[in-house]
């Protein structure tokens, strides 16, 4: 029994380090690229809202308090919150509307023209994060989607879309949060460390 036990551990690290080097081999231009549009969007006095549900939502708050505590290194404060924290406003909207609208409704009271949405499943296909993503883009709020198997319903409904194409909900939730981890590194980067590499987006005057 120990020995299974033991090869199910050693199984599962395997099949996520080969998946989490070849997602990053594939993908890690599109991470700096929305990295570099998250330190924009807080550049110009915006703001990041996450979204998500169960363990997605666990990141969506994991995330935000990255952004408004600190990551890794000493800076101010950034403007970022889960939508996913507040009880009273969950459960009143889930009472009065439905869940599906539990993430909409905040986005169409909280979202700000040039605020960015990270809405974050597994399947893609959440309905509650696809009303959020479609709010946002109906109040000129930038789309992200974190998501698995192709994206699903959301694919269509985001302007970054970082998608890990595989069906194992543990192993796609992994490579969410490793990814989530470098946004903030890399948006702190940006803002803090490499200033001159926003300057000609925040003029106008952005490289081809």
């Amino acid at each position: 029994m120990t020995d299974t036990a033991r090869q199910i551990v050693l199984e599962h690290a395997t099949e996520g380090a080969k998946l989490r080097e070849r997602y990053f081999q594939q993908n890690a231009d599109r991470v700096v690229e929305l990295a570099l549009q998250m330190a924009l969007t807080l550049a110009r006095g915006r703001k990041i809202m996450f979204c998500g549900n169960g363990g997605s939502a666990a990141d969506a708050q994991h995330l935000a308090a990255e952004f408004v505590n600190r990551f890794m290194m000493e800076r101010p404060p950034l403007p970022a919150l889960a939508l996913t924290t507040d009880s009273s406003i969950l459960t009143a909207i889930g009472n009065d509307y439905g869940f599906e609208q539990v993430f909409q409704k905040q986005v169409q009271a909280l979202g700000q023209p040039g605020d960015m949405l990270v809405g974050i499943s597994t399947s893609g296909n959440s309905p509650n994060v696809v009303l959020a993503l479609k709010a946002a883009r109906e109040k000129g709020v930038t789309t992200v989607g974190m998501t698995g198997r192709g994206g699903g319903e959301m694919a269509a409904l985001c302007d970054y879309l970082l998608d890990v194409s595989d069906r194992r909900t543990p192993l796609v939730q992994e490579i969410h949060i490793t990814v989530g981890h470098l946004l903030c590194q890399l948006t702190d980067h940006f803002l803090f460390e490499n200033v001159l590499a926003l300057q000609p987006y925040l003029e106008g005057k952005a490289p081809e």
